[in-house]
């Protein structure tokens, strides 16, 4: 996905035939492809920021402090 291969993913499946289950790793993947861009220092490519903001972890937003 970071090298553009793929134009706006929907999600990732990863299936495993011979154990008979598949699973929906949309969120495992967008956050490996976070901690990678964060890592190279570099912003993601067009094409999958939107992948990455619909899957990624909510605790992952920032909260606000209140000043007193």
């Amino acid at each position: 996905m970071l090298a553009g291969q793929y134009s706006n993913p929907i999600r990732v499946v990863a299936f495993n035939t011979a154990e008979r289950w598949s699973e929906d790793v949309s969120e495992d993947v967008a956050r490996e492809l976070r901690r990678r861009c964060d890592l190279q220092m570099r912003d993601f490519p067009s094409t999958i920021s939107d992948f990455v903001e619909r899957h990624e972890d909510r605790d992952r937003r920032q909260l606000t402090l209140r000043l007193v």
